[in-house]
């Protein structure tokens, strides 16, 4: 049979040609944009973490993949306040693994590290932070000041296992309704005070504007008063007498009354 070791051939060709796709399968990996690749060696880990893209590795390597992007953490706890009240607080971490930790993680923590790591230090930081104030000041601007403590607080605890706290957001908080009502009374009662304060003080400047407007017109009366004389005023009647003989109209003007101002009569 002639044909029989040309397709002993062929197989073998296809053998090879096979095994060699079969090594390069397993002697490459490819790591997605924003993770980092472990390798697992059959329990051995390297310390060095494999870059996004296409990476040679040897045959029989486990390579477990990593997030290396911003990743959100909720958290609603319910805890006590400095005088003992009980608040809800719904609270955001935002967080990514340091690549070159990825390696650390894995062997001392795994790969579930938030729910081993971050989720219980997320709850302690709200726990003692928010045992430090009292329960007015989460209601009011002071609450971005207890966030910025949480968030200390993570970066302390989160940093030397690799992961970087980036900010803790406080998305709610959930008074008692009691407390919540007192709350809203106070506030509505100093935006009237604010209101009254307002008010009195614009009376008061339209009081001052009407009394320095009185003073200037006393004044004005005080000058235009001494500036005129008897004299004055017998010149410019004289005055007036004098065009007023000038017009065409009938008239009479009788000079020299008690007052030294002349007196018009007219037919008209």
């Amino acid at each position: 049979m002639p044909l029989f070791p040309e397709v002993i051939g062929r197989l073998r060709v296809g053998l090879i040609v096979i095994g060699v796709l079969l090594s390069l399968y397993l002697s490459t990996t490819i790591v997605p944009a924003g993770h980092v690749g472990v390798q697992d060696f059959f329990g051995r880990v390297s310390d060095r973490a494999l870059a996004p893209g296409i990476n040679v590795i040897a045959p029989g390597t486990r390579v477990v993949k990593f997030s290396t992007q911003t990743r959100e953490i909720k958290e609603t706890a319910a805890v006590p306040t400095s005088e003992g009240l009980i608040v809800n607080l719904d609270v955001s971490l935002l967080f990514r693994l340091k690549p070159d930790a990825a390696a650390r993680i894995y062997k001392t923590v795994g790969r579930r590290f938030e729910e081993v790591v971050i989720d219980p230090q997320l709850r302690s930081a709200i726990r003692d932070v928010t045992a430090e104030y009292e329960a007015k000041l989460l209601y009011s601007a002071s609450r971005e000041l207890v966030a910025q403590n949480m968030f200390k607080h993570m970066q302390v605890a989160l940093a030397p296992r690799g992961i970087e706290a980036e900010q803790v957001l406080l998305r709610a908080i959930q008074l008692p309704q009691l407390l919540t009502t007192a709350i809203q009374e106070k506030l509505q009662a100093e935006q009237q005070a604010q209101r009254m304060r307002f008010v009195l003080d614009r009376e008061r400047q339209e009081a001052e504007r009407k009394r320095v407007e009185a003073q200037g017109i006393a004044d004005f009366q005080s000058i235009v008063a001494r500036g005129i004389s008897a004299e004055l005023l017998k010149w410019k009647a004289i005055e007036v007498a004098h065009e007023l003989s000038k017009s065409p109209n009938a008239k009479i003007i009788v000079l020299g009354d008690k007052s030294g101002l002349p007196i018009i009569l007219s037919d008209k």
